[in-house]
């Protein structure tokens, strides 16, 4: 490991990591790795953990907008010696700048390759540009005319203050002391919905029953999962020492992190209705909105996050319905620890589904995908590869191409993922490439 765009070195607490730490956020994201030398010698630390609460106090103090949400710092082992990594993600409300200097070049930083630099006034601009285009929850609200009965018993619930000073700090108030669309969201009068339906069977032919929950976004998050527990049933098995064990079909860590997801990650800025539907087997959350700019399939899966609606996610952290950027996914995967049935993820252009199956419904294979662009599903479709491969030494991406209908870059993602995943090996190269079961 040497020290370039994302990786940084310092061998002790040292005041420029802060400029560091801005300049990783304005650019691709990046670790800061504290007790190596800048020659890479691992010098470990003494007291690992005072370095953790001064990057937390950085995060929280020193840096604006805030970057508590894009950062964490853990204590790690080298060579046997401890060792701080502070992770930063590429933040989406830049730029990033030293509460101290504002926005200026002396409080705005970049990496270039391996050095952190003071941005120029163009670069400023630019970037200021590109955070006022894409972030919706930070524009002004058409609807000046709010009140905010349900957010205001929300907070108190949980002993936060919700005054018009926190509303200028979470983003609801902009400068000109008008609302914005973070506060049109939280607010009684909040336009969105989700539309939740339990069907028969797992098709969408019967219903059986459905609500539409509107107002504040945090009423129709309470209320959509007080709706799914309802569905989620409990079944009960006595175990090998005749104690009663209880089980659920759905982990509700699962449910819990799916909304979240829904709720933070949603395009508001399309009026369309967030989909949740239960069936026999499996709960489906669709929403409008697929991959911020920037993002991949795979980013999803490793925990990356860019976040759509900063402010929204910041409220949600606030309120400690969050822990941090990109962690959602993951809890979901590990809520299905040594399952035999997996979420599945799929991603289109324009929106985002999350499938949880029943951990209680009868055994079937499901491997877990991330599905883009509205393809056919992955497992059916690695399947369907596997089965040719029982009758055919090779496969070429041409004959996926004709085997599944899809066009030349989803076959190509296609065999890479099974490559990456042990099912295939790839011999041969350029136009001579197949592909044999492993």
């Amino acid at each position: 490991m040497h020290e370039g765009t994302n990786v940084e070195f310092k061998s002790t607490w040292a005041d420029g990591i802060k400029k560091t730490m801005v300049a990783f956020a304005n650019t691709e994201g990046g670790s800061i790795y504290i007790g190596i030398s800048d020659e890479g010698e691992i010098l470990g630390l003494d007291d690992p953990d005072a370095c953790i609460v001064r990057a937390a106090q950085v995060a929280a103090n020193a840096i604006r907008p805030d970057i508590t949400l894009c950062t964490r710092a853990d204590i790690i082992e080298k060579d046997g010696l401890p060792v701080v990594e502070i992770k930063v993600q590429r933040g989406t409300a830049r730029p990033y700048y030293l509460a101290e200097k504002g926005v200026r070049p002396s409080g705005v930083f970049v990496r270039q390759g391996a050095m952190t630099a003071s941005a120029s006034e163009s670069a400023i601009l630019a970037m200021i540009r590109e955070s006022a285009h894409d972030i919706f929850d930070a524009e002004r609200s058409l609807d000046q005319e709010l009140t905010f009965d349900e957010a205001q018993r929300f907070f108190s619930e949980h002993d936060i203050a919700f005054g018009k000073q926190q509303m200028c700090s979470l983003g609801f108030i902009d400068e000109a002391g008008t609302f914005t669309n973070t506060a049109l969201l939280f607010s009684d009068q909040c336009p969105v919905t989700v539309k939740a339906a339990v069907f028969e069977g797992d098709t969408k032919s019967i219903f059986k029953d459905r609500f539409e929950f509107s107002g504040s976004i945090l009423k129709q998050l309470r209320e959509t999962i007080d709706f799914i527990n309802r569905y989620n049933a409990t079944r009960s098995e006595i175990g090998t020492d005749m104690r009663r064990i209880d089980r659920r079909d759905y982990p509700e860590n699962a449910i819990r992190e799916a909304l979240l997801n829904m709720f933070v990650h949603r395009d508001y800025s399309v009026p369309a209705p967030a989909l949740v539907s239960v069936f026999d087997q499996r709960v489906e959350f669709v929403n409008f909105g697929g991959l911020v700019a920037g993002m991949s399939a795979d980013d999803l899966m490793m925990g990356v996050s860019l976040q759509r609606n900063p402010h929204l996610a910041m409220t949600f952290y606030r309120l400690k319905l969050i822990e941090a950027y990109g962690t959602g996914i993951p809890k979901i995967m590990e809520s299905y620890t040594g399952a035999d049935l997996q979420p599945e993820f799929d991603v289109a252009s324009n929106s985002f589904r999350t499938t949880l199956p029943s951990l209680l419904a009868p055994h079937r294979e499901v491997i877990t995908t991330v599905r883009e662009h509205g393809t056919a599903s992955g497992g059916i479709q690695e399947g369907r590869v596997l089965e040719y491969l029982k009758e055919h030494e090779y496969i070429s991406r041409s004959e996926v191409e004709a085997l599944l209908g899809i066009s030349r870059s989803p076959a190509g993602q296609l065999l890479l993922r099974m490559e990456k995943s042990g099912q295939l090996t790839k011999t041969g190269a350029g136009k001579n490439t197949r592909y044999a079961r492993t």
